[in-house]
């Protein structure tokens, strides 16, 4: 078998959007030497996964979690000079809603390390940490695959999960992996989390709590790859429209008309839909995207005296307006700052920011003992924040009616969630179709 390469200097390839997704496929192609644009409309990287800054403080616009498994944007960060030990907080497996349940992962194995957390879990009767694990070995058996998907609350029923399980085990995992409320999420994208995470190596497992903000953490660092390989990464600019020619793609921004061999669209669904909508070739992707559900995350920052801490790094709350609390002072050296986030829709939507703020406030006091007021806090409400993973969701694909247009996000056809590594999957899968298109392999 015999490879040659096609000639990359014909290549011009256009990145729309510097979040997870447009970066990875902008550091997979300036990899191999394959000239590369991308235009952010923002004036920083990140798209929905970014660091904000608010009274001189380093934020992220929502507290996104790394498992082990992720093994796509762990390589990349490290590709473009991160250190993940460094980069991250690493926790074993551990879920502790204060107060009424608590697992946590030994270092043992996988399975064996879920199978003993499982067993030796705080707050649940003998009887249903039994029927926890056998539910795990079902899923294991059956290879997390099931014959047709169904709802999250279908198939706890279907395997005899209780309500005490449901609601301090499976709802909680289901929402911090989905954003989808149990009754609305795909069992089939929960077990392909849960095969990936759980099923592989108990490294696989290992929640990764970032040390810096998500701008920092890798879109900045590729960017600075990107332009050191030759290609250029231009902020506050975003496209305004894309034309399609037979021989290329043409993208008008505020600075004019350039034209590209290719285009890969890497921004939200809605600017996706609106910058797609035009062209009548896309009708049936924009139609797939216009049908997404989407469901929001709220996060509260507190900034409290630098003495006041949770008891852990990162704990929930049972049946409480905050689901998660970070406590950013053990994480990140932020010391005093913690962090709420709510996940999904809920009754917290229909509260102001004021009020939101007010609720955890009280329940940091119950819960903790916290009796000083924060000296400030601010509300990130990302309101469209993640696709409803619903069964069966029919998610549009990488590839669109026109060759040399590509769809890149963690809304696209994938076996992930809305989760940074179903973004970087995507952005990869992107730049592999332009590479090996101008790459083959003649037999």
């Amino acid at each position: 078998m015999v490879g040659f390469q096609g000639v990359a200097e014909e290549l011009n390839i256009a990145v729309i959007g510097g979040g997870y997704a447009g970066m990875a496929a902008a550091v997979a192609l300036a990899e191999q030497g394959i000239p590369v644009t991308v235009f952010e409309s923002a004036q920083q990287l990140g798209g929905r996964a970014r660091g904000v800054m608010y009274n001189d403080t380093h934020l992220d616009n929502g507290q996104h979690l790394l498992l082990g498994c992720y093994v796509q944007t762990l390589y990349l960060i490290e590709k473009v000079g991160g250190n993940i030990e460094q980069d991250f907080l690493r926790l074993p497996l551990q879920l502790d809603l204060h107060g009424e349940f608590s697992l946590k992962a030994p270092r043992l194995p996988a399975p064996l390390h879920l199978l003993v957390a499982l067993l030796t879990a705080q707050g649940l009767t003998w009887s249903e940490r039994l029927n926890a694990a056998r539910f795990m070995l079902a899923l294991r058996r059956m290879k997390f695959r099931l014959p047709e998907d169904m709802t999250v609350t279908g198939l706890l029923a279907q395997y005899g999960q209780g309500a005490n399980l449901r609601i301090k085990l499976w709802e909680p995992l289901c929402i911090a992996a989905l954003n989808t409320p149990i009754h609305k999420a795909s069992a089939q994208v929960l077990l392909n989390v849960l095969r990936d995470a759980l099923n592989q190596s108990r490294a696989h497992s290992d929640m990764l709590l970032p040390r810096i903000n998500f701008t920092a953490l890798f879109p900045l660092r590729a960017s600075d790859y990107v332009e050191l390989k030759g290609g250029h990464v231009r902020l506050a600019c975003g496209a305004r429209t894309l034309h399609p020619l037979d021989d290329g793609i043409e993208i008008t921004t505020a600075q004019g008309t350039e034209r590209f061999s290719h285009a890969i669209c890497a921004v939200s669904p809605r600017v996706a839909g609106r910058l797609l909508r035009p062209i009548a070739e896309l009708a049936e992707t924009v139609a797939q995207i216009d049908s997404l559900e989407h469901q929001p995350i709220y996060t509260l920052y507190l900034q409290y005296p630098a003495h006041i801490t949770l008891p852990h790094g990162m704990l929930g709350l049972h049946q409480r307006y905050s689901q998660w609390l970070f406590d950013k002072g053990c994480i990140a050296d932020q010391h005093g700052l913690l962090a709420a986030v709510i996940s999904a829709e809920g009754i917290h939507q229909e509260l102001s920011q004021d009020e939101l703020a007010q609720k955890v406030i009280a329940e940091l006091r119950e819960e903790f003992g916290i009796m000083e007021q924060p000296v400030w806090y601010k509300v990130i409400a990302e309101k469209r924040a993640t696709f409803c993973c619903a069964p069966n969701l029919q998610r549009p694909s990488q590839l669109t009616a026109l060759p040399r247009l590509l769809l890149a996000g963690d809304y696209t056809a994938g076996d992930y969630p809305a989760t940074l590594e179903g973004a970087v999957i995507s952005g990869l899968k992107c730049a592999d179709v332009v590479s090996t298109y101008y790459y083959p392999v003649i037999a």
